[in-house]
């Protein structure tokens, strides 16, 4: 009896399709046994109950998803359990997405609870606690493809991408901050922003120079997406009327950097940040095909103005100056 009950519910020769399952939180391992004999992959929830008695099953096993096949002995599925094996899924969070953004692709692959994720990006105490001195995680969140369990609680996702941060920005960089006399908030400031304006790598640098060489001229970074970011609704186009918004984030109003970073820059922004090349531009706009016209003069931008922007009509969240 107890062969039989320790044995898989099928041969493994039967090549049976896998099951994901999920152990809810709080779940008893008797509900579990219920769960795991009625989805037919023990043949004994008795059985099973007993087998993890022998280990104190009842207080280890872990919540989460997993993947079972009714191939599997018994003894496996429990060691599964009480490791936390779980399944992770791969999730992508795009380079200069906001912490909403970030929050949206969570929640469509329900990896965490969002309202939960999104009340701790703005909560002073927590946000401290993580070794971060702004006032929320708005530029903090690194973006990358992480494998994660799901559900997973939002305080320890927030960590893994913070830290995910911590380990890309290195002593190297820090140190050259310093040498820019800029602190890591301004570093990823300014980051952000460069993310925003380009999706074009090679470029990063270029756009770089034009805003240090803004920031030391004390001239207004005039960026369009920090005039966005801080408009309450967007409806895709910039308005005359929006360059005078009072947002702290509108750098056509307010000189130098915006309060804090607008997205999450990857790595390759922040090192443009850090490492700008060296030019006299000071001055860019979209050519409307992913790269932009570099100009030191205002005479020659109001030129590439007229030739790539207002022959196409007004300024939009893809056309940047």
């Amino acid at each position: 009896m107890i062969q039989w009950a320790e044995a898989p519910v099928v041969p493994d020769a039967d090549r049976p399709s896998p099951k994901t399952i999920r152990v809810a939180e709080g779940a008893t391992f008797q509900q579990v046994a219920a769960l795991l004999e009625r989805e037919r992959l023990i043949k004994s929830r008795s059985a099973f109950v007993l087998l993890g008695k022998r280990q104190d099953a009842d207080r280890k096993i872990h919540p989460g998803e997993y993947e079972f096949h009714a191939a599997m002995p018994p003894a496996d599925i429990l060691g599964k359990l009480l490791t936390g094996k779980v399944v992770l899924h791969a999730v992508t969070i795009p380079e200069g997405y906001t912490v909403a953004q970030i929050a949206d692709v969570l929640g469509q692959q329900q990896i965490t609870n969002t309202a939960e994720f999104l009340r701790l990006s703005k909560d002073s105490t927590f946000i401290h606690s993580l070794g971060v001195t702004a006032d929320s995680l708005e530029g903090y969140l690194y973006p990358d493809t992480y494998r994660l369990p799901r559900p997973i609680p939002a305080k320890d996702l927030i960590k893994t991408m913070v830290e995910a941060l911590n380990q890309v920005y290195t002593s190297e960089w820090t140190a050259r901050a310093q040498e820019l006399r800029l602190s890591r908030h301004e570093v990823l400031t300014l980051a952000s922003v460069i993310e925003k304006e380009t999706g074009a790598k090679d470029e990063r640098p270029q756009i770089s120079s034009v805003f240090h060489n803004r920031l030391k001229k004390k001239i207004p970074l005039q960026s369009d997406p920090t005039v966005i970011y801080g408009l309450p609704d967007f409806d895709g186009n910039i308005r005359k009327k929006d360059l005078s918004n009072p947002s702290p984030y509108n750098t056509y109003r307010w000189p130098g950097l915006p309060p804090g970073p607008i997205a999450s820059p990857g790595a390759q922004s922040i090192k443009a940040a850090l490492y700008p090349v060296a030019s006299s531009f000071l001055y860019f706009v979209s050519k409307n095909d992913g790269t932009h016209q570099f100009s030191v003069s205002l005479v020659d931008h109001n030129k590439a103005v007229e030739k790539y922007q207002k022959r196409h009509g007004r300024r939009s969240a893809g056309s940047r100056t």
